[in-house]
């Protein structure tokens, strides 16, 4: 099973990933890692710990001469604003963190849970993506992570390719794909800033290039959709996943909501074997398994729960109210959110292929998804 873990505080030496179940014999580009952080790192609304850090990954283990070993793969991001040792523990907790909570169920300070429990932590959670995109890459699997929303403000999603879409992404200082509207979501932003508030909203994270068969229907927690939803709420502020239509699909009647089917026998060469659809409602999966369109799924971020004109909370010593803790922060990270996103999402898409098609060797693993190719034309 190909999987990972991190481990890290926010203000601690480093964050590290551990992959494990990486196929054999894929070459490392170490530089597409570092520009998925540096764009992690990115985006308007962002905070002063950004001008600090300079995320860059250091790969410790699990690879020859960049070439992956199948054992494995530990990777490192120093962190340059490493005080934790420094730091005083907080006593007011900030509403919508875990500070509370975190506190009361580990019987600990509150300083403890807040350093795990940081956004900083998905720098870990991209470096995994981005190494998982690049095994995704070598068999024709693309996606782009993209704002559709902020502070209130929907920002569409023109006509285009993937392609085309990237190079309007990454011309935007919000990571949209209306860079004209920059200007109207970057005054929201500021006007946020200025009230000492913060802002959230809803990214948007496309896969192309899938075939049928990612994923099951035979059991309930090896359902892909659910899987995509699991890795997708378990990123810091992410409050609502969908899939496609996602809650639309519940205000429409079948016959507006369902992907009618047909046959191209000139394009059964693609992955999608020639079964095409009109729509995508479905959002590229159906019974929990890719059907071969593009995948499509929707996060919402609430607002970051640090502000600087402080919320109401109780002293945890005294019980005393008074205003909530204040650390350094951003004003808005929906940006931020739209790659991690992306790249967590890459990585489930990576554990479902490997489940598919091996993970022992990248050699093996392309033998068999040809194989399954043929056949499933047969089909």
């Amino acid at each position: 099973m190909l999987r990972y873990w991190t481990a890290g505080e926010s203000h601690g030496k480093a964050l590290v990933t551990v992959v494990d179940g990486f196929p054999c014999g894929l070459e490392i580009d170490v530089a597409t890692i570092d520009r998925e952080l540096l764009r992690r790192q990115g985006g308007y609304g962002r905070g002063g710990r950004q001008r600090i850090e300079a995320d860059r990954v250091e790969i410790l283990s699990g690879t020859w001469r960049l070439l992956t070993l199948g054992s494995p793969i530990a990777m490192q991001i120093v962190n340059r604003d490493a005080k934790l040792e420094r730091l005083d523990d907080l006593d007011q907790p900030r509403p919508g963190h875990a500070d509370l909570t975190g506190a009361i169920k580990h019987l600990g300070s509150i300083r403890g849970v807040l350093e795990r429990a940081s956004a900083r932590e998905t720098a870990a959670r991209v470096a995994a993506g981005a190494l998982a995109r690049q095994l995704l890459s070598a068999f024709g699997i693309d996606l782009l992570g993209y704002v559709v929303e902020l502070g209130g403000l929907p920002i569409p999603v023109p006509p285009g390719s993937l392609a085309d879409h990237r190079s309007i992404r990454d011309a935007s200082a919000v990571y949209g794909l209306n860079v004209e509207q920059d200007g109207a979501v970057k005054a929201r932003i500021d006007d946020a800033g200025r009230r000492g508030d913060t802002l959230g909203g809803i990214v948007e994270v496309r896969v192309e290039g899938l075939p049928i068969g990612l994923g099951t229907h035979a059991q309930w927690d090896r359902k892909l959709d659910g899987r995509l939803a699991q890795a997708v709420m378990a990123v810091q502020a992410i409050k609502g996943v969908e899939i496609g239509l996602g809650f639309e699909a519940a205000r429409r009647p079948g016959s507006a909501v369902h992907d009618p089917i047909r046959y191209d026998r000139s394009s059964s060469h693609l992955p999608h074997l020639g079964y095409l659809r009109p729509s995508n409602h479905a959002g590229g999966l159906e019974g929990g398994i890719t059907n071969g369109q593009p995948l499509v799924l929707r996060a919402a971020m609430k607002p970051i729960s640090t502000l600087a004109a402080r919320l109401p909370s109780v002293n945890m010593a005294t019980k005393e109210s008074e205003p909530a803790a204040y650390e350094r922060s951003d004003i808005c990270a929906v940006p931020a959110a739209s790659v991690v996103v992306e790249n967590v999402v890459a990585f489930e898409i990576a554990r479902a292929w490997t489940e598919k098609f091996g993970n022992d060797s990248i050699a093996e693993a392309q033998a068999r998804y040809d194989q399954y190719l043929s056949l499933s034309r047969q089909r």
